[in-house]
C-alpha cells in the first residue's frame, strides 16, 4: 500500500501545509486503500475528516445542501454572490480545496471537472484531488 502524490509546479518543493495534508492520507492508509477496499469517495472523506479538521478544513459532512462546502466564484450586482461550486474539503487560510474522487476520478475524467472548477474558485491556490492507484472494472463480455 502506497500513498502516491505528485506536486505541481515539479520546479518547486510541496508546501509544508499539502505535506500535512498527505500524512492525512497515509494515517488513514490502510482503511482506504483501494487494493483492499472498494470505498465510494463519501467514505474515504469520512476516514479523513478528523485530520484534516485538525488541519483547518471545513469537511463536507453529507450530501445534505446544510452540509455541502460552498465556494464562491462569480459575483453580481453589489457583489452578492451569483455562482459557487462545492468542495469535499476546504481551508479558507490555506487557500486550499480538496477533491476525493473514487470511480469517477480517473474512469469519467471527474478529475478534469475538479481541476477546472478549482480554477474558477475565488481565492484557491492549491488544489488537491485524491483518486485511486487500482481502479477494478469490470469486464463485459458481449455475446451474439
Amino acid at each position: 500500500m502506497t500513498i502516491n502524490f505528485q506536486y505541481y509546479p515539479k520546479s518547486q518543493r510541496i508546501t509544508s501545509h499539502l505535506s500535512s495534508v498527505i500524512e492525512v492520507f497515509k494515517e488513514v492508509e490502510s482503511d482506504i486503500s483501494s487494493q483492499t477496499h472498494s470505498h465510494e469517495s463519501n467514505k474515504v472523506l469520512s476516514y479523513l475528516a478528523k485530520g484534516l479538521i485538525d488541519l483547518g478544513y471545513r469537511v463536507e459532512k453529507s450530501k445534505k445542501k446544510e452540509d455541502l462546502i460552498e465556494v464562491p466564484v462569480l459575483f453580481g450586482m453589489n457583489n452578492k454572490l451569483e455562482k459557487s461550486f462545492y468542495a469535499d474539503a476546504y481551508n479558507e487560510q490555506e487557500r486550499s480545496v480538496i477533491e476525493v474522487e473514487a470511480g469517477r476520478g480517473v474512469l469519467n475524467n471527474q478529475f478534469l471537472k475538479d481541476l477546472f472548477q478549482a480554477c474558477m474558485m475565488q481565492d484557491i491556490d492549491f488544489l488537491t484531488i485524491a483518486i485511486k492507484n487500482e481502479y477494478k472494472t469490470k469486464k463485459k463480455e458481449w455475446w451474439m
